[in-house]
């Protein structure tokens, strides 16, 4: 089978590419996830469409890219699941009502804002969308900030344990259940076509599921799935099916199937052997196999060279200095009314301004729904990689290299935190 062989191809080259740019990115002190986020960029009209546009075509045919879509929507959903499953809004540390004041500041700041902004450009980049989903979903999609990725970033810098990685981890939760609910409310008002059930009862059904899947499902899994027992092959089994059930539940409801499976990793129980298993037995194939495929499709939608004038790149950098002026400025600012010093505060904001793979994910959301033209897109994706690309580097600006001067104050562990 021709198209089999091709792909094998595809993931050869995909997967190879991956390795090679988050070792590079690893040298120069950055998250291998954005090595590999940057290989999908290269991979794509941007730079290998440039160079050799027979090679591109050749290897990534428009007519054979749908095996390799399927593919990487499957990594979405595993992925979105395990995001959930690190998601616990209920264990915070810290001072919870500060947490959720900066975390939810940190998501208006940047709705609002990019809403604005949102309706300035619409005539120019509306790409023939209502203008009410563009409005709104440019605003979430400047919201987010990357959980998965921030952990990670926390756990390098070894700030996991302190006030700063406590409060910017929280914040981080929060953001994504809300962000995610806002995505989910936006996708039913984008869709009218995908069901023909008044809008109202859409979004009674929504609510109705999401409250059936935290006051129902999550207690009947906490006594048929022990968070301290390691789950068997069946038990595992069973586990998919509800990911999987959870997925087209949304989908059947004209919401976004990544909600369904976000929404089926946050009510699993957590902690112990069972959310351990379930991350052993998940994250190697969908971290190193399955994403990199969604990296390297969406650096096939993005094209750099689409941005192709003086105005567009103001414009792209317009959109950059909104995301990280609400949202690191916010941040910094509710947060240093917790009693920590600025420095700290800066720091937070630097954190949850860490945008990275999830913002990805929403991007391609907006562009799947034809909310964002192909050149937002592109100054979108520009916006998720410098946000993300900032951070460790101002990190170590901030916090790290300051440490030696200001140890007491900069590596505090939770035990002293904030009333």
């Amino acid at each position: 089978m021709p198209e089999l062989k091709l792909l094998f191809l595809q993931m050869v080259v995909i997967l190879t590419a991956a390795r090679l740019m988050a070792a590079a990115f690893r040298f120069i002190g950055q998250p291998a996830v954005m090595g590999e986020m940057a290989a999908g960029i290269l991979l794509g009209p941007s730079l290998l469409g440039r160079i050799s546009p027979a090679i591109m075509n050749g290897l990534f045919p428009a007519g054979g890219l749908e095996a390799l879509y399927a593919l990487s929507q499957l990594g979405l959903v595993l992925f979105m699941f395990l995001v959930g499953l690190e998601v616990r809004p209920g264990s915070l540390r810290g001072s919870t009502r500060v947490v959720i004041a900066a975390s939810q500041a940190s998501i208006v700041a940047p709705f609002l804002l990019g809403g604005v902004l949102a309706w300035g450009l619409y005539p120019r980049l509306g790409n023939g969308a209502p203008r009410l989903p563009f409005v709104l979903f440019l605003g979430a999609a400047m919201s987010i900030t990357a959980f998965p990725v921030l952990a990670r970033i926390l756990a390098d810098c070894k700030l996991m344990h302190t006030r700063v990685g406590v409060f910017a981890i929280s914040c981080a939760a929060f953001d994504d259940i809300t962000a995610w609910c806002l995505l989910a409310v936006i996708t039913v008002i984008a869709r009218p076509e995908a069901s023909q059930t008044p809008l109202p009862m859409r979004f009674a059904a929504l609510g109705g599921y999401i409250l059936a899947m935290v006051f129902l499902v999550r207690p009947a899994l906490r006594r048929w799935l022990p968070a301290r027992d390691a789950p068997g092959l069946g038990r595992f089994g069973a586990t998919m099916i509800l990911l999987l059930l959870s997925v087209w539940v949304t989908e059947a409801l004209a919401v976004h199937a990544l909600f369904g499976a976000f929404l089926a990793g946050i009510v699993m129980p957590k902690g112990g052997k069972l959310e351990e298993e379930l991350r052993n037995r998940l994250e190697s194939v969908t971290l190193v196999v399955l994403l990199p495929l969604f990296f390297a499709y969406t650096g096939l939608r993005t094209s750099i060279g689409l941005l192709n004038s003086v105005e567009l790149w103001l414009l792209c950098g317009l959109i950059v200095m909104v995301a990280v002026g609400s949202k690191l400025v916010v941040s910094a600012v509710i947060v240093r009314g917790s009693g920590m010093s600025w420095r700290e505060s800066l720091a937070v904001g630097v954190l949850v301004n860490t945008r990275g793979l999830v913002e990805l994910v929403i991007l391609n959301v907006g562009l799947d729904l034809h909310i964002l033209s192909p050149t937002l897109f592109s100054m979108m994706v520009i916006m998720a990689l410098a946000t993300t690309l900032m951070t460790t580097p101002l990190i170590d600006w901030i916090l790290l290299t300051s440490r030696e001067r200001y140890p007491s104050a900069l590596i505090e562990n939770t035990a002293q935190r904030p009333s």
